[in-house]
């Protein structure tokens, strides 16, 4: 695996503990300062700071329209919505020379939120729901790469599925960086396999069926179909069921290079887990060390079973 640190992640930047709210004050995450920054490289933001809003400064809330919302500041009546508008498209084309593999959000801002920020009407209570206009502009721009909200990332699940999705479109974009030849797709598949298999295995059929096809469409075309489909794949989380049908088959090598007796305690570690009486890490643990002992070939490059830095400890909770 690339060296992590490479790896740059945008966040909002009071997630961070700078004092950059509307208060004056922060919204420090501890996950993010202290476990994601030794992994990856942040790229701090403030929408409202940066767009000119001041701190302290006075609250904004969006109205009107979901698809096209206000952003007004309630008390006063300002209208921020063409400044912040203007902003978070320069924003964004800024950010896309960081070449970022996944963002965290400030959750329930007007500006940052990705899910259920409050929409009201004028100085009613809040109705439906939308997305932050910095926020909203973001995904608009750049549709594949992972987002995520702090709050969201106390479920054991959600964050690893997040942390997956930016480490798997990390290699998807070094795979694809400069010249590449069919080969290095088919090898890139290859390793993937069992990974993509835990996600959708309907998703890695119809990769491989567009790898197969390769010399029929364009590299860009194919490149940025390989992307979609890829990305689409990872974002169905990954289920019990279909990690224990992934460690079976794993398993399956092992046959003519362990003893049958070491088989058996596999599968019985394999079956705790199905039952949710072990966490994931303890199958892949065990596999990963006999693969390694016996040097069992093709199982032994599989990225399911080194997806990301071990220290994150995603799949002990999972």
């Amino acid at each position: 695996m690339a060296n992590e640190m490479t790896i740059r992640v945008g966040v909002s930047t009071c997630l961070l503990g700078a004092e950059v709210r509307y208060n004056g004050g922060h919204a420090r995450n501890a996950y993010v300062v202290e476990t994601l920054a030794d992994h990856f490289e942040l790229v701090p933001v403030c929408p409202e700071e940066e767009v000119g809003m001041g701190t302290p400064r006075e609250t904004v809330n969006l109205q009107g329209d979901a698809e096209a919302p206000f952003m007004i500041a309630p008390k006063s009546g300002e209208d921020w919505t063409g400044r912040m508008n203007r902003y978070s498209a320069k924003r964004c084309r800024e950010l896309a020379v960081e070449e970022l593999r996944g963002y965290v959000f400030k959750s329930k801002s007007p500006s940052c939120g990705v899910w259920r920020v409050k929409l009201y009407k004028g100085k009613g209570p809040a109705g439906r729901t939308t997305r932050g206009l910095f926020a909203a502009e973001f995904v608009k721009r750049f549709p594949l790469v992972p987002v995520e909200e702090e709050g969201r990332l106390r479920d054991a699940g959600l964050r690893e599925n997040f942390l997956e999705r930016v480490f798997a479109y990390d290699r998807l974009c070094r795979l694809f960086d400069g010249r590449w030849k069919r080969g290095d797709v088919v090898a890139f598949h290859s390793r993937e396999k069992y990974f993509l298999l835990a996600h959708s295995p309907k998703h890695y059929k119809e990769l491989g069926r567009l790898v197969a096809r390769i010399a029929d469409h364009k590299p860009a075309e194919f490149r940025d179909a390989y992307l979609r489909l890829y990305m689409e794949g990872l974002g169905r989380k990954a289920t019990v069921r279909r990690h224990v049908n992934v460690l079976q088959h794993i398993a399956g090598h092992l046959r003519g290079h362990v003893e049958p007796g070491e088989l058996s305690q596999v599968h019985t570690v394999i079956q705790d887990y199905g039952r949710m009486l072990t966490p994931l890490v303890v199958p892949i643990t065990l596999l990963a060390h006999l693969i390694g002992r016996h040097e069992v070939p093709y199982v032994d490059e599989q990225v399911y079973l080194h997806p990301h830095p071990k220290e994150l400890m995603l799949r002990n909770h999972v």
